[in-house]
């Protein structure tokens, strides 16, 4: 995937992009020698950056200037550089009593989330409200109204409800619609929407009538997964000419639901980072994304991430990410899941989305 580097440049790449980094302006050799104290000269550190800039880890804006990382750059540092980074202790004890803090509210985790991953890594963040892996039938009851008008009201796992109008083809007893429900629940219980599908010829006419409303029910909420997402840290990337068309992400649902689908697939574990837009999404093509799914894989899951301009601290804002994501999984694992429980998702790994 990448041309292959000697230890020293890539110990000079690394320098390079943490200086850049820290810095924001492009890195010569004798920035680097003085700043981190190398042993070996100017010439030999620029003739080390003529090569990594020859394979495209580096740009030279101008002639005379120094060089900044390009995006092959931070994909290889991220990769293969990065190292192993964790919040300090301190800020892990107060993100953790945060949440204790909280009442047992998905919507105030989800807020305070975001607010945290804004904070720590002062740039964007959004939280996703965590979605069954696929929707699952848990209790129906159909009320007659009046005439052949039937309220269903179905409840999903997850504590989703739902709420639709049938018409049948003549008036029936309440009684009669009661016994219809009580034994679609039994059949349908915990069924998804291929199980449901699966069982239409065991019922009768009534039955098979609602069962079909409530395939088209979990058809349409399987297909918005992102119903709720929670953002923070706007203006903080707004001030950045580079990340400014990045806020279009968080506001355009179907751009976002682009970018969540192509990069949080259920095969994909771990923290994933999204640099320059992987040549895929133009508006991301000068900043990052760094996403992690949470809560029980294949069950119930969201996501959380943190946007801004590639020259961001890569280490702490994996870190603060996958700190964040494993608190969420206990939380959800411990107060929504339930028993017996399952092993919350951990996000140890760290990979780009190629």
């Amino acid at each position: 995937m990448f041309p292959s580097l000697t230890e020293r440049q890539e110990y000079i790449l690394s320098l390079v992009i943490q200086s850049h980094i820290s810095s924001g302006r492009p890195i010569g050799s004798k920035t680097l020698v003085d700043e981190f104290d190398l042993d070996v000269s100017s010439a030999t550190v620029r003739n080390e950056m003529a090569l990594l800039s020859e394979l495209g880890y580096v740009v030279q804006l101008h002639t005379s200037a120094g060089r900044v990382p390009s995006v092959m750059g931070y994909r290889y540092f991220v990769q293969k550089l990065l190292g192993e980074f964790h919040l300090p202790y301190h800020e892990q004890q107060m993100i953790s009593h945060q949440f204790h803090q909280a009442r047992l509210d998905l919507s105030q985790w989800m807020q305070l989330a975001a607010a945290i991953l804004a904070r720590t890594s002062q740039g964007a963040s959004f939280v996703t409200m965590p979605q069954p892996y696929q929707n699952r039938f848990k209790h129906i009851q159909l009320i007659s109204t009046q005439g052949r008008l039937v309220l269903m009201i179905l409840v999903l796992f997850g504590g989703s409800v739902k709420q639709q109008m049938l018409t049948l083809a003549e008036p029936l007893p309440q009684a009669r619609l009661s016994v219809a429900a009580n034994r679609l629940n039994t059949l349908f219980e915990n069924a998804g929407y291929d199980d449901i599908a699966s069982r239409l010829s065991q019922l009768d006419t009534l039955e098979n009538e609602v069962a079909r409303l409530v395939l088209d029910v979990l058809r349409r909420t399987d297909e918005r997964p992102f119903a709720n997402i929670y953002r923070d840290g706007l203006v903080n990337i707004l001030e950045d000419e580079g990340t400014r068309q990045a806020v279009r992400v968080l506001e355009e649902r179907t751009l976002l639901a682009n970018v969540l689908n192509e990069t949080q697939t259920p095969d994909i574990r771990g923290v994933q980072v999204v640099i320059g837009g992987d040549g895929r999404w133009e508006e991301l093509k000068d900043c990052t994304i760094i996403l992690s799914r949470y809560g029980v894989m294949e069950q119930f899951t969201g996501t959380v991430a943190v946007i801004g301009p590639m020259r961001m601290p890569y280490g702490r804002n994996v870190a603060a990410v996958r700190y964040v994501a494993d608190l969420m999984s206990n939380f959800l694992g411990e107060y929504y899941l339930e028993a017996p429980k399952p092993e919350p998702i951990h996000n140890d790994e760290v990979g780009t989305s190629e």
